[in-house]
C-alpha cells in the first residue's frame, strides 16, 4: 500500500508555491496512462491563479487549505476554504487563490490505447 500524508505534501508544495515565479507547485498524488483516475495536489500562493483553461473531463476540487474562487463560463463563481468540496463545471474555467492555498484536484478519465 502506498499512502501519502496530504498535509505534507500541501506544506511542501506551499513553499515551492511562494518561491517559483510562477506562483504554482503540483504533484500527481495518484494516476497516470495506465489509471481512470487522476489526482492532484496544486499549490497556489495567494492572488494567483492557473489561468483560463478547458475542462478535463469529470472532475472535483477539495480545498486543503487556504480559500480559493473557481471561476466557470460567464456567470458562475464558487469560493471554498478548507474542507469545501465542489464538482468543477464542463466549461472553461479558472482556478484563483484568494490566499495561499492547496487542493486536491481529481479527474476521471477514460484509457486511451
Amino acid at each position: 500500500m502506498d499512502g501519502h500524508s496530504l498535509n505534507q505534501l500541501a506544506d511542501e508544495h506551499l513553499a515551492a508555491a511562494r518561491e517559483h515565479g510562477s506562483g504554482r507547485s503540483a504533484v500527481t498524488v495518484h494516476g497516470g496512462r495506465e489509471h481512470h483516475l487522476r489526482q492532484t495536489l496544486i499549490a497556489l500562493a495567494g492572488g494567483r491563479s492557473l489561468g483560463e483553461h478547458e475542462s478535463p473531463g469529470e472532475a472535483t476540487l477539495h480545498v486543503l487549505r487556504g480559500r480559493v474562487r473557481l471561476h466557470a463560463g460567464q456567470d458562475e463563481t464558487w469560493e471554498g476554504g478548507p474542507g469545501d468540496y465542489v464538482l468543477i463545471p464542463p466549461q472553461r474555467h479558472d482556478l484563483e487563490a484568494i490566499e495561499d492555498a492547496a487542493v486536491l484536484l481529481t479527474v476521471a478519465t477514460r484509457l486511451t490505447h
